[in-house]
């Protein structure tokens, strides 16, 4: 018998209670929108509010923004939802369910409209406790029922108030936390070696695709050419039928190369739409940030497929690997910056990205140079193997003992 199955025994023998959890905390409350208050000062203010982008893997990406408010601004949020350590946050619109632990103080820090902070009473409920609570499936299908909205869903806060949890005597939380917590931190060591990994493989990837000037350098427009997508919405995917790939899925879904297809259109449709043949590139136009847009994927199936619009198709006669791994390179990021246009929406168009110049060497050391970089990239990013597999694994690992270990007997009242 395990520790934890010892203290269930000893200490809730006749089942575990469930509290509401507006029971066994001190407040719940949600920030105000800087915008729609006109509080909004990106020149002078130093402080930064905290949006569900924010929120990721039960933790905060503790990043500058944009998107700051002045002091007098900050009074407002902090009377709304002052920030403290050992608070939970919860993403309450949107994306429903993210959760994070205040692990400090944060002094220029709070949140905004849609976020949640939790202010767990501590002679009740542990944060952490708290956190997996939030995240086990259970309590997720209980407050799944509650969501409403369209098309951005929300959570409200009465209904999560109202969220039965299961609350133990502190001594077993701590053994739930403490059996957790090595789960996790043994992700998050995968997760800081696959990091390490992928800081490698940049390194030598820029390096073996830096060269003198020997090689000669050739604008796009030059080796190849350049086809802008037209239309294709999510929408339009079928079950079956011709195979295509949306622009937003290439950074979001493939890797360096593919040869299937996610998604399908039906063949009415395709006749309308560009073209992809094998060794084919597609390449983003558009993206919500800088590192996205111009993301390449190859296409090496043997079948025709299609492509629709904020993409463009690159046909040429080199390595297409080759190509794509260039269109990785720091040097690459830094030079299609000054073709980029656009501040919440970057866009490079085929014309701008046509003229930016790649370095092309015989098609031999073009080989060399993939047969090199292919085998760092299936280390750092193929799902079936080395590290991303191995963290995936450890992930529902972590996952299902996690809703194990948080699913009870409920005592009768």
């Amino acid at each position: 018998m395990s520790k934890l199955d010892e203290l269930i025994n000893e200490l809730c023998p006749d089942g575990v209670e469930y509290n509401e959890l507006k029971e066994v905390i001190f407040s719940l409350k949600t920030g105000l929108n800087p915008r729609k208050n006109f509080i909004l000062n990106s020149e002078d203010g130093k402080n930064y509010y905290v949006t569900v982008r924010e929120i990721i893997d039960n933790n905060i990406k503790w990043t500058s923004k944009t998107d700051k408010v002045n002091d007098d601004a900050l009074k407002l949020i902090n009377n709304r939802s002052n920030l403290e350590k050992g608070d939970v946050l919860f993403s309450g619109t949107g994306t429903i369910g993210r959760t994070a632990i205040i692990n400090k103080k944060p002094e220029n820090w709070n949140i905004k409209e849609g976020v949640y902070v939790i202010k767990p009473n501590q002679n009740i409920i542990m944060s952490k406790y708290l956190l997996y609570v939030l995240n086990n499936s259970n309590i997720i299908n209980k407050y799944e029922k509650k969501i409403v909205g369209s098309p951005v869903k929300s959570l409200p806060m009465k209904d999560l108030n109202r969220l039965a949890i299961p609350i133990l005597p502190l001594p077993i939380q701590e053994e739930i936390v403490r059996v957790l917590d090595t789960f996790t931190e043994l992700t998050a060591e995968l997760t800081a070696e696959l990091t390490a990994r992928k800081k490698q493989y940049e390194y030598y990837r820029d390096k073996l695709l830096t060269f003198d000037d020997s090689v000669e350098w050739k604008e796009f427009n030059s080796i190849g050419t350049l086809i802008r997508g037209n239309g294709l919405q999510k929408k339009d995917f079928a079950e079956s039928g011709v195979g295509c790939i949306h622009y937003g899925q290439i950074y979001t879904y493939y890797g360096l190369s593919a040869e299937e297809t996610k998604s399908f259109v039906k063949p009415e449709l395709a006749k309308k739409l560009r073209k992809v043949d094998t060794n084919d590139i597609i390449i983003t136009c558009t993206s919500e940030n800088f590192d996205d847009v111009c993301t390449p994927v190859v296409w090496l199936g043997k079948d025709e497929i299609v492509t629709g619009g904020h993409a463009m198709i690159l046909k040429h006669n080199e390595n297409p690997k080759y190509i794509a791994h260039y269109l990785k390179t720091t040097m690459f990021n830094i030079e299609k910056r000054k073709h980029a246009i656009g501040t919440k929406v970057i866009d490079v168009s085929a014309t701008r990205f046509g003229k930016i110049k790649i370095p092309v060497p015989p098609i031999q050391e073009q080989e060399r140079i993939v047969k090199i970089l292919d085998k760092f990239d299936t280390l750092t990013n193929d799902i079936t193997k080395g590290l991303p597999a191995e963290i995936e694994a450890r992930q529902k690992q972590y996952e299902y003992y996690r809703d194990k270990l948080l699913t009870f007997k409920e005592k009768k009242a």
